[in-house]
């Protein structure tokens, strides 16, 4: 019969853990999470508790769950029931076993108080990105070799509405069957849009043409930018799925990246984009498009071909946050979306630098 679980059987499963490789532990060895208290307390301060209740968590705390949560894409409730149940989500969040922790409403508060929140004009969750981006900075990792612009669509889940409803909510207007059903319209997502993304065919083995695929997709745009030499994120917006990708190349461009030279696909080429660059003194390497009715120059092919192969390491982004991360927007509304996928890019940089620690510390 087995006896009571110790204090010194916990301990010895954690060392197993270590042992065996416990990526968060390596996470909070290279971050110091404590950078991000200032701008958490003025985000989401504590209340002074003179109508009593229970102490609040502390920020830094509810973050690192955030973090968790972003990590692996949780819903509030799996993420309170994984902190209670696995010893390495205890351990990053400096839990023992007889402490609280939070539960789902707590999560959703907190992370609801960082979507409203805004420091010096600014949204909370841009403030906190671009914090951790300038001790990305302090820790020798800067933007570096030219950037590369790029956009994925991030799911949410689909609407269904009438014809109607679609061209109220197009107009920016509010369904007149809906006005009087507001727990209807909490449920409803006015800010997310269709598109259709369209995927090249390959020509056949013996040479025939097949026809390209559009598959419909409904939700929401991650746009950002990336620097060449150390693939991390340096900046960011959010859009509704149906925005076009080349409009917000100028709000992508980090003027702080030491060479001058922008990657893109062809969305980004334009005329407007292309002046813009070129005022800036960046030089553009932006896909360019093949004439229309006719076959694609050899030369701009080959030229193309070379930008792709740098291009492409944006794509490694996109793959680890709708892998591993499984980036899904649960919410409703852009404003809470753009938390989402702003913890997701900043998740994606944390376990960026930790890779990168590991690539440049001494053997």
């Amino acid at each position: 019969m087995r006896g009571q679980v110790g204090f010194f059987d916990i301990d010895e499963r954690l060392k197993q853990l270590s042992a065996k490789g416990d990526s968060l532990e390596r996470l909070q060895a290279v971050i110091d999470f404590e950078l991000f208290r200032a701008d958490l307390e003025r985000a989401v301060p504590r209340s002074d508790r003179m109508k009593g209740g229970r102490p609040p968590f502390d920020q830094v705390l509810m973050f690192k769950t955030l973090i968790l949560q972003a990590s692996h894409n949780l819903s509030d409730e799996r993420t309170e029931y994984l902190i209670k149940d696995r010893l390495s989500f205890m351990r990053f969040l400096g839990l023992g076993l007889a402490d609280k922790v939070p539960d789902a409403n707590t999560i959703w508060t907190f992370r609801e108080a960082l979507t409203r929140a805004k420091i010096a004009g600014k949204p909370a969750i841009e403030v906190v990105f671009e914090r951790f981006n300038a001790a990305l900075a302090s820790a020798g990792f800067l933007a570096m070799s030219g950037q590369i612009i790029d956009a994925s669509i991030v799911a949410a889940p689909k609407q269904r509405n009438t014809d109607g409803e679609k061209h109220d909510i197009k107009r920016g207007r509010i369904p007149a069957a809906w006005v009087g059903k507001p727990a209807k319209l909490r449920q409803k997502d006015r800010d997310a849009r269709w598109t259709v993304k369209y995927t090249k065919a390959k020509p056949s083995a013996d040479g025939a043409p097949r026809v390209d695929l559009a598959v419909p997709a409904f939700g929401y745009k991650n746009h950002l930018g990336i620097d060449r030499r150390h693939r991390l994120i340096r900046r960011w917006t959010v859009s509704d799925a149906a925005r076009h990708d080349g409009a917000l190349l100028p709000e992508l461009i980090d003027r702080n990246n030491t060479a001058s030279d922008v990657w893109a696909d062809t969305a980004y080429r334009s005329q407007v984009n292309e002046a813009f660059l070129a005022s800036r003194a960046l030089r553009s390497q932006i896909h360019r498009k093949k004439p229309k009715g006719k076959p694609m120059p050899r030369r701009t092919a080959r030229a193309n071909a070379g930008k792709s192969a740098v291009r492409s390491a944006v794509e490694h982004v996109f793959a680890r946050q709708k892998g591993p991360m499984a980036l899904f927007i649960r919410t409703i509304g852009i404003a809470r979306a753009t938390t989402k996928i702003g913890l997701a890019n900043l998740v994606y940089n944390m376990q960026r630098m930790v890779w990168l620690a590991a690539q440049t510390a001494p053997t």
